[in-house]
């Protein structure tokens, strides 16, 4: 889960392509929000900050968005996933993308594995 403080500017995000997509079946096809507290996408907002849950991919060509589910937005990532220099280069991508500080994105839990998220 990325976090970023102080954080007030509505968040918006570009998805391209798949425009008539049809939905999967399977398992995840009844699926929605467990219940009245849970979240209904990848991003939530309160206490101050915004909380995107993130899907990453190292090991990219270059850092890009690459997909924006239910579950979390998915992010390649121009780093190995070696030494935490994929976490460290998703928090700088993710600054530029949403245009603030570097300092106010903040990795919150999944360091050591693709989930970024609770």
């Amino acid at each position: 889960m990325l976090a970023l403080a102080g954080f007030r500017r509505p968040l918006a995000a570009v998805v391209r392509g798949g425009g008539g997509a049809m939905p999967r079946k399977g398992k995840e096809a009844g699926k929605g929000p467990a219940g009245p507290g849970a979240a209904a996408g990848p991003v939530s907002a309160g206490e101050g900050c915004v909380r995107v849950a993130v899907r990453a991919k190292p090991g990219a060509r270059r850092s890009a968005v690459t997909d924006v589910t239910a579950e979390a937005v998915g992010v390649a990532i121009a780093a190995p996933p070696s030494e935490g220099e994929a976490n460290a280069e998703l928090c700088r991508y993710l600054s530029k993308v949403l245009e603030v500080k570097k300092s106010e994105v903040i990795l919150e839990k999944g360091s050591g594995c693709r989930r970024k998220w609770p």
